[in-house]
């Protein structure tokens, strides 16, 4: 009786943790829809892109502060990921989820990190975007398949956008 009694406390003790979790997000998440406007759509007419590449969706965060994921809208959960480069901004595509645009007058900066948002390594091998969403700024992480493809992603940036 006592181990079953024990076994039912430790689930309990889960559950009620999940639970807190779960509400601790969604309470985020409001927060932060009254602060962060709504992510661009992707536009009907793009063009062909100037660059992709592969890779896994780390996370959106309040710039400069790495840790500070951004829940609200869908955008909180890392997953597989397309980013696409065109004339006009960045698409990113994510795989079972809804994927927003980054309009290429909105981009601060672009460079590489070690870390972002519970996700470290030891080599700068995360693509993060600065950019600007009305009067946020937000940090876009996106770790590619390809680490040797960063420095062209930058240098593109940098050459079309006012960075």
């Amino acid at each position: 009786m006592d181990r079953l009694l024990l076994s039912l406390l430790v689930a309990a003790f889960f559950a009620l943790a999940v639970y807190g979790m779960w509400k601790g997000w969604r309470r985020q998440a409001i927060a932060q829809s009254v602060r962060i406007p709504p992510f661009p759509e992707v536009p009907e007419v793009t063009g062909e892109p100037v660059m992709t590449t592969k890779g896994l969706y780390v996370a959106t965060t309040n710039a400069g502060h790495w840790q500070q994921r951004v829940v609200t809208r869908g955008v909180g959960m890392r997953g597989p990921a397309e980013l696409r480069l065109f004339d006009d901004g960045i698409e990113v595509d994510r795989a079972g989820a809804k994927g927003f645009w980054i309009p290429r007058e909105s981009i601060v900066e672009l460079k590489t990190a070690k870390g972002m948002a519970g996700k470290v390594m030891g080599t700068d091998s995360l693509l993060v975007l600065t950019w600007r969403l009305g009067d946020v700024e937000l940090d876009t992480g996106f770790r590619g398949d390809d680490l040797g493809e960063y420095p062209q992603w930058i240098e593109e940036v940098k050459g079309g956008a006012q960075v």
